[in-house]
């Protein structure tokens, strides 16, 4: 008894913990916002590095998500007569659940593996540390420009995604499947409505506070020198993906 006690007990006791010092972390960024001093060009550089910097994944992604889908979509619409819904279910399924998750996993895996590793090395080499002896609060230093960053930039990436994803689905559905593009952007107009974006980027503001706090808190949580930095920066990833499927989940039960 005691065997199985522990054996689910330790994983819960643990995920507790870390959940209990991301609250806090959290609370504590949040907090450190409207403090100053207001580090301006850290946090230009983090959207800098956040945000243009992903770009070009970001395009990629959308653009071939777009097509892929609307390939799929015709397939199973093209035998009820309905290929004119795939441009509906493609600006959707992009607005909805696509272009967000997709978008912040990409930026999980760009991003925030580099600011997990980037902060972990800081710990590892006693830079955080060093931030300390000099007055200077790391969480302020380092926490307020990724995270105030990342929920700056998140819903515009996530807004360029969608728009990738509908053009690449438009230019497929239309240039390659030859569906009619009169009835095929007249359903698209008649059945889409604004909340479908703003939900999208409501999701996406939650993702990118998700991807920029969990990159932190690994990195700065790092021990065992460099290959506890790379470890830190596997776990990030891992930990960013999970949690943006679970939020995703709970944000669509409540939104839609």
């Amino acid at each position: 008894m005691e065997r199985v006690l522990s054996f689910f007990g330790r994983p819960l006791v643990s995920f507790v913990e870390v959940a209990g010092q991301m609250a806090l972390l959290f609370y504590s960024t949040i907090k450190l916002m409207f403090k100053k001093p207001f580090r301006t060009k850290l946090l230009l550089k983090q959207i800098e590095f956040i945000g243009a910097n992903s770009l070009s994944v970001i395009i990629l992604t959308g653009s071939f998500t777009g097509m892929v889908f609307a390939f799929q979509s015709y397939i199973g619409f093209h035998k009820f007569g309905a290929d004119q819904l795939v441009g509906t279910v493609v600006a959707l399924a992009m607005a909805r659940e696509l272009g967000p998750v997709l978008s912040a996993i990409m930026v999980a895996a760009r991003a925030g593996s580099a600011i997990t590793a980037e902060i972990g090395t800081m710990k590892v080499t006693e830079q955080v540390d060093a931030l300390n002896a000099m007055a200077v609060d790391p969480v302020h230093y380092l926490f307020v420009p990724r995270i105030l960053a990342g929920l700056i930039v998140m819903p515009m990436l996530n807004a360029i995604t969608v728009l990738c994803g509908v053009v690449g689905g438009y230019l497929v559905s239309i240039k390659v499947l030859g569906i009619n593009k009169t009835l095929y952007l007249d359903y698209m107009y008649t059945y889409i409505e604004f909340d479908d974006f703003a939900n999208g980027m409501m999701k996406s503001l939650v993702f990118g506070g998700i991807v920029t706090l969990v990159g932190c808190y690994k990195g700065f949580m790092t021990r065992g020198g460099a290959e506890g930095v790379g470890r830190a920066t596997t776990e990030s990833v891992v930990m960013a993906c999970v949690l943006i499927l679970i939020f995703d989940y709970i944000l669509t039960a409540f939104m839609f």
